[in-house]
């Protein structure tokens, strides 16, 4: 059996074809079972129950980024081996993009209204960044492990305390970003420079507050 090496537009039409299946909606099939499987649906109110479907819109769309930014990565790193981590990153996002998902069709909610303009923004974001190096896309990578791990845990703090199943989603994103962090940073991923960390928390937040609520 031939194979051949994958080119530079060979790789962006792959990730043009993905992104029109993450930003348009389509669900992904997770490769681990979701966190919240064979728990019971808390009978929330309706204004817990918009709350806790926000929160979940918010952490549906940042997975969405998650996916456009390695894809941007992946598609024009410079390294075999820093194609291979990003996309091994990847895989876990899915997992969570699916696990989101399922949280949200629980909570009679959908994802964000804007998502196709949230991949288009990461995606390029992530293209820039392998563009300049290996070490600075890796660096984007600690950093927005780091942000989001926090805010994961902000998450935890919110949601409702009778909405287990979201709560157990919420925990294990958490655990495998700071993993995906650290892989980054073994990796060679070095420290942004200011304002660069201040700059992708102001734009976290307009996406944070924004798909919230659409």
């Amino acid at each position: 059996m031939f194979s051949r090496q994958l080119s530079l537009p060979d790789r962006i039409l792959i990730e043009v074809e993905r992104a029109a299946g993450t930003a348009l909606g389509a669900i992904p099939q997770a490769s681990r079972p979701s966190p919240a499987a064979g728990m019971a649906e808390a009978e929330l109110d309706e204004g817990a129950r918009r709350h806790a479907a926000g929160l979940m819109r918010v952490n549906h769309t940042g997975e969405v980024c998650a996916q456009a930014l390695y894809s941007g990565q992946a598609a024009v790193a410079r390294h075999a081996h820093t194609r291979a981590q990003l996309l091994e990153a990847a895989a876990e996002e899915t997992d969570h993009l699916a696990w989101c998902a399922d949280r949200l069709d629980a909570l009679h909610s959908r994802p964000s209204l804007l998502n196709p303009l949230w991949y288009a923004g990461s995606f390029t974001l992530g293209a820039v960044a392998a563009l300049v190096s290996d070490k600075v896309s890796l660096g984007f990578v600690v950093e927005t492990e780091r942000q989001v791990e926090a805010h994961l845990g902000e998450h935890l703090e919110k949601l409702p305390a009778d909405d287990a199943a979201s709560r157990a989603v919420v925990a294990q994103m958490q655990t495998d970003e700071a993993r995906h962090g650290q892989h980054a940073r073994e990796a060679g991923g070095i420290d942004l420079p200011p304002p660069i960390p201040t700059l992708m928390r102001f734009a976290s937040n307009v996406m944070k507050a924004v798909a919230y609520r659409f």
